[in-house]
């Protein structure tokens, strides 16, 4: 995948990650706005069914008591009648109809008492409406009314009687205490009740002002916050006036939208976060396999590079071999053979290194295992390297001050192990390789460490180095030959023995490779 293709994915991955969390985001935000508004719906209705409810209840109250003591004076103060007659006629029968249809007004001064005013007298009508119907026949000689009949009927007007009575009490009422025309417990009892009806459960306080000053009816905690508070009209007169306003505050407001929101949120914010885990995920897949096809890259250049060389190195010796005049010198013949038998061992120690990894990728490496001294290992593998160190002038140097070496691993590949980290710091040291070997019990465990002089390496290497393909850059690809695999094959085998395996480096001053393994009896 070519850098622009790549950059271009990651755009869109990060574009649409950051567009599902924007409408996560818009869908929380506005779901809330939608609960809260539907909150202050519900209230203000509430508030608005309450008062009402009040205020009627305060009418009726006074109304029930004005109709029973009307009711029961018989004498009014003043009567006032007024009546309409009209008549009409069939011309097919000579009867004639004549109709009155009169109110009769009787006017009361009642005390103020009963309704518990500073007044000294009200007055109101007792309003009744007298209808009859008369029917005139003619006589047989011609004559007319010779016979009549007549019907009467009384009906008492209470829709108008109520509503002049509604009109006075208005204006009586608005001079009593607000204490006595409504209590604290019949808001609150109101207010739960209809609060209830609309679903809506969080705690409340109420308080009646009067021109936005504080009154006797109040709850004992209610404190004006414009952000929870409502309001409504209290006691209103027709011209839609009010001296009363009943303040409720929802302090439990927030709380309660937010409950009303948070499984929904909750899911949407789980699900966002998986599909955020996802795309970390993914995107770290696409750096990782990014890069491991870069360290693959540089692999398959290096290892081109590996055997270009001893190939061409054998090519050299074989066209040498067939000149006729060295056929006899028996020196120069076994040299170009030597040579040709080391790079040849050395094409197949790569080739073998690759293969390792492969099985061990694949966990079809058979590793059995059988008692072994570790400091016969570690000479062993000594011997596979010396001459290489001796060719360079160095030195490898063991202090085995370790007193029980026993182990329980395979030979072979334990050797293999050793033998990498020797190759590794003779590879690593510019100059002349200088590796000293020290080994020492620890509890039930041998330790056993590898120590040069060498190029050393920075923290940030140090955590990689047993990545496989991971070369540290020096500028120069083939600046020491390798190809990324032995330290990766080295932390396979002892992780396959139980063993553990550090490095303590610094850059210039040579690296120390330790390993622990358990010891056997």
């Amino acid at each position: 995948m070519n850098k622009k293709l790549f950059a271009i994915l990651i755009a869109l991955m990060t574009l649409s990650l950051l567009g599902i969390i924007f409408v996560q985001g818009y869908w929380i935000t506005n779901s809330y706005q939608t609960k809260e508004d539907q909150f202050s719906f519900n209230v203000r209705n509430t508030l608005i069914a309450v008062a009402s409810k009040i205020q009627l209840r305060e009418v009726e109250d006074y109304y029930n008591v004005y109709s029973g003591y009307v009711d029961s004076i018989d004498v009014p103060d003043n009567v006032n009648f007024s009546e309409l007659i009209y008549t009409t006629r069939n011309d097919g029968t000579d009867e004639t109809f004549i109709f009155s249809d009169g109110i009769l007004e009787e006017d009361y001064k009642l005390s103020s008492n009963f309704l518990d005013t500073e007044i000294d007298s009200i007055r109101f009508k007792k309003i009744t409406n007298k209808k009859s119907t008369t029917k005139l026949l003619p006589g047989v000689d011609g004559s007319n009314n010779v016979a009549k009949s007549t019907i009467e009927s009384f009906s008492r007007l209470k829709d108008y009687e109520r509503k002049q009575f509604e009109d006075a009490f208005r204006n009586i009422s608005a001079k009593t205490p607000i204490h006595k025309r409504v209590s604290g417990e019949e808001i609150e009892s109101e207010l739960r009740k209809e609060l209830m009806d609309r679903g809506v459960t969080s705690k409340f306080e109420y308080a009646v002002y009067s021109n936005d000053l504080a009154t006797k009816v109040h709850s004992k905690n209610f404190k004006m916050d414009p952000k929870s508070t409502y309001e409504v009209p209290l006691f209103e007169n027709e011209e839609m006036n009010a001296n009363y306003t009943l303040h409720v505050n929802f302090l439990g407001k927030r709380q309660e939208v937010l409950s009303s929101i948070l499984g929904m949120a909750l899911l949407s914010l789980v699900f966002t976060g998986v599909i955020i885990l996802a795309y970390s995920s993914a995107l770290s897949q696409l750096f990782k396999q990014r890069q491991i096809s870069q360290i693959k890259s540089d692999f398959i250049n290096n290892m081109t590079h590996e055997f270009k060389t001893p190939i061409a190195t054998i090519n050299l010796a074989l066209d040498a071999l067939k000149n006729p005049k060295v056929k006899d010198d028996h020196e120069f013949l076994n040299r170009y053979l030597g040579m040709i038998r080391d790079e040849n061992r050395r094409m197949h120690a790569q080739v073998e290194n690759v293969l390792r990894i492969s099985k061990l990728e694949k966990n079809e490496l058979d590793l059995p295992k059988e008692r072994l001294k570790l400091h016969d290992i570690v000479e062993s593998a000594i011997a596979h390297v010396e001459l290489i160190v001796e060719d360079r002038g160095g030195y490898i140097t063991t202090h085995f001050g370790a007193l029980k070496s026993s182990v329980l691993g395979n030979d072979s590949h334990l050797t293999n192990v050793v033998v990498n980290l020797l190759d590794n710091a003779i590879k690593y040291s510019e100059d002349t390789p200088k590796i000293d070997i020290y080994t020492e019990n620890v509890k039930n465990s041998i330790i056993l460490k590898i120590r040069d002089q060498g190029m050393g390496m920075s923290k940030a290497v140090q955590k990689r180095i047993f990545e496989k393909f991971y070369r540290e850059s020096t500028g120069d690809i083939h600046n020491v030959k390798g190809h990324g695999l032995g330290l990766a094959y080295v932390k396979r085998i002892l992780d396959d023995h139980d063993a553990e395996i550090y490095v303590e480096s610094e850059k210039g001053k040579g690296s120390t490779f330790i390993l622990k393994l358990h010891l056997i009896s």
